[in-house]
């Protein structure tokens, strides 16, 4: 069984757009059923598993529900943990969701979609960030973390992610 720390090279390119100044979309494919996939995104128990290569997350709490919130703690290998917060604006399982992020007094909404094509699911993260400024620190941010996060992800759900918890996500 391989370790999503040890996962194999990429399957599926990331690709990152910025279709206007305050836009960010990622998009990627993962050899995965949508069920499994959006799991892994909110869960509890697995999102921590496919985090950037040496951090934890530590805190990892949601409220999977329109107006429930998430907060999670990651911590670098260095041991510098950085808290962030949110609130579901939407939640459509396992097609869609919305969130809210506040960041300086600056309202970001992340709108996350699931697309299932012959048991492969696109995941389409489309951010709307309040200013160019913000959108360009995100974009530093998501490349940095991203396709690491990404590439663990694709181990995780090809070798570790247990089918049998996903039953009841639909």
């Amino acid at each position: 069984m391989t370790h999503p720390s040890e996962a194999p090279v990429t399957r599926n390119p990331t690709i990152y757009s910025t279709p206007s100044d305050r836009e960010l979309v990622i998009t990627r494919t993962f050899d995965a059923p949508r069920r499994l996939v959006w799991a892994a995104f909110t869960d509890p128990k697995h999102l921590p598993k496919w985090q950037p290569s040496g951090a934890t997350m530590p805190v990892c709490e949601i409220d999977l529900r329109a107006g429930g919130t998430w907060h999670y703690v990651y911590r670098n290998p260095q041991g510098r943990e950085i808290g962030v917060t949110g609130t579901y604006r939407e939640v459509d399982p396992p097609k869609r969701m919305v969130q809210v992020t506040n960041n300086h007094g600056e309202e970001n909404t992340t709108t996350t979609t699931f697309a299932e094509d012959n048991g492969r699911t696109t995941v389409t993260v489309s951010m709307l960030f309040a200013s160019q400024a913000s959108r360009e620190q995100g974009l530093r941010y998501a490349k940095f973390g991203t396709e690491g996060s990404y590439t663990r992800l694709d181990a995780y759900l090809a070798s570790e992610m247990p089918t049998n918890q996903t039953e009841n996500m639909e």
